[in-house]
């Protein structure tokens, strides 16, 4: 009887080890945004997780289908804050008691979520936002970290900031030489102090995308993973890539200020699959396996070799988020919109990703440039204008997947989105006698660089449960932004083809 328990035990010990090996310390994690004007019912979300090794998720705010779904399933969650919530939760430790009592309590009660972090606010002091949040993002994360405390959470649920990397930089061009924000130094030794206290961790945001995009001399290939760029030798410690560069530019900033110990997690990395040149198939497929195999390796940094937690930005597209910062905004996820696979991915011991199961689609239907209409009829351009100022037309931009379709197909491209987008109703495909509804695909199969151009068939909603369409939110107004840039490149392709018949 006890040898049997004791070869029991050593098969559940071992067992255990061999689940870390494939998942890495930490398991894989990611970030859930739900800003799409069709999005995936949670449900079908929570089992992509789950079948693709996903063991924690961020969500940006404390959406209640998702936070249902999620419940019973032992994935560990991270609830957001929205920006817009920071000086109500400032102003009083009531409005706090009542949101961690709404978001956090109430589900961990009742449905069984597993939250571990509480985000408060998301990248606050990011210098675009100029003083915006400076005032009230502490207090908000005092009242929080109060009212977790009076709901008997205060050791279960942590609290921490997600901040932009901006908030740190380095004089002398090396990691050894980071610091804080002169503008924000006194602040963040307050926030740091309170999160070693009260044991939270500071997030931070790591984009080296992002820095190929703000710098045309950064050497692309140090954005990578196993790169051929010559490291940045900084003393005793040669850097190979930039996430471990930055990250570890970080820490020497919490060590110079005495917070070595504090935990940091990596709350954003990652790589978009469209709307810019850098952002393609190939880059995004060769920067997340190279993210993915450090994870489950459980690879720290040069100067940090505990492993962080990463999450991965993100899981799904959203053709709803805002433009702002650049078209590529709505292609970060791993998968489409729909959970359908973009890329292979090894996620441990040869396993490939797998896509949702379970997903419903309107009708095998696309609007499309009538045949016989003319490219330099005079409607054209305002109804481009209008399909892409209510769709998602930023596969259609310079450089993007469909960025060298002819003026015909451009057309045809934002009438299927706007059609698709307003769930094919009736009328939805009616600009000015220039449109007519196909049964065949007119998605090409592949443009010039080789790369897939998608006319999309949206999620029925309808087929669903519980349809439902994005939070508002500021960030939503800002949609329409892009759609200039868009049209301008439509208007030279319909000018050009005209002038050429």
């Amino acid at each position: 009887m006890g040898f049997s328990y004791l070869w029991v035990l050593l098969l559940c010990i071992i067992g255990e080890g061999l689940v870390k090996g494939v998942l890495g310390v930490g398991g894989l994690a990611c970030n859930w945004g739900t800003r799409s004007t069709h999005p995936l019912p949670p449900s079908i979300v929570v089992k992509l997780l789950k079948d693709n090794g996903f063991s924690k998720v961020k969500l940006f705010e404390a959406d209640p289908e998702a936070l249902q779904a999620l419940g019973g399933t032992g994935i560990q969650v991270m609830v957001g804050i929205p920006n817009e919530l920071l000086a109500p939760l400032a102003s009083s430790v009531t409005v706090a008691e009542n949101w961690v009592s709404k978001n956090v309590s109430s589900y961990i009660s009742k449905n069984g979520v597993d939250i571990r972090y509480v985000a408060v606010g998301n990248e606050p002091f990011l210098k675009t936002y100029k003083d915006t949040f400076l005032q009230t993002t502490f207090p908000a994360l005092q009242n929080i970290q109060a009212a977790l405390i009076k709901a008997g959470l205060g050791r279960q649920v942590k609290v921490t900031i997600p901040l932009n990397a901006d908030v740190y930089q380095t004089d002398s061009g090396l990691p050894s030489g980071g610091n804080f924000r002169s503008d924000i130094h006194t602040l963040m030794m307050s926030i740091l102090k309170f999160l070693s206290d009260n044991g939270g961790a500071l997030t931070i945001n790591i984009y080296p995308f992002l820095s190929l995009q703000a710098d045309p001399d950064f050497p692309k290939e140090y954005a990578f993973f196993n790169n051929t760029s010559k490291p940045v030798v900084d003393g005793s410690i040669s850097y190979t890539n930039v996430l471990d560069a930055n990250f570890d530019t970080c820490i020497a900033a919490l060590e110079k200020n005495g917070f070595s110990s504090l935990p940091v997690i990596v709350g954003e990395v990652g790589w978009p699959t469209d709307g810019d040149p850098n952002a393609n198939i190939e880059d995004a497929r060769r920067f997340n396996q190279g993210l993915v195999s450090r994870i489950l390796a459980g690879q720290g940094s040069p100067k940090r070799s505990t492993p962080p937690d990463i999450y991965i930005f993100g899981l799904i597209d959203e053709d709803a988020k805002s433009v702002q910062p650049g078209n590529f905004e709505r292609h970060w996820g791993v998968f489409n919109f729909d959970g359908s696979i973009k890329y292979s991915l090894d996620i441990g011991r040869g396993k490939a990703l797998v896509p949702a199961k379970g997903v419903h689609y309107l009708a095998r239907k696309w609007c499309i440039m009538a045949p016989d209409a003319s490219p330099s009829d005079p409607n054209l351009v305002q109804s481009i204008n209008y399909a892409c100022s209510y769709a998602d037309c930023t596969s259609l931009g310079y450089g993007s997947s469909c960025g060298m379709l002819d003026a015909r197909s451009n057309a045809s491209y934002a009438f299927n989105m706007y059609y698709q987008t307003m769930d094919q109703r009736k009328g939805a495909c009616e600009f000015s006698n220039l449109s007519v509804t196909t049964t065949t695909d007119p998605s090409p199969t592949q443009n010039g660089q080789n790369r897939t151009c998608r006319f999309e068939i949206m999620i029925d909603l309808g087929k669903h449960e519980k349809p439902r369409r994005p939070p508002s939110s500021p960030a939503a107004g800002l949609r329409e932004h892009n759609s200039h840039k868009v049209v301008m490149v439509l208007l030279v392709l319909v000018l050009v083809s005209t002038l050429m018949i």
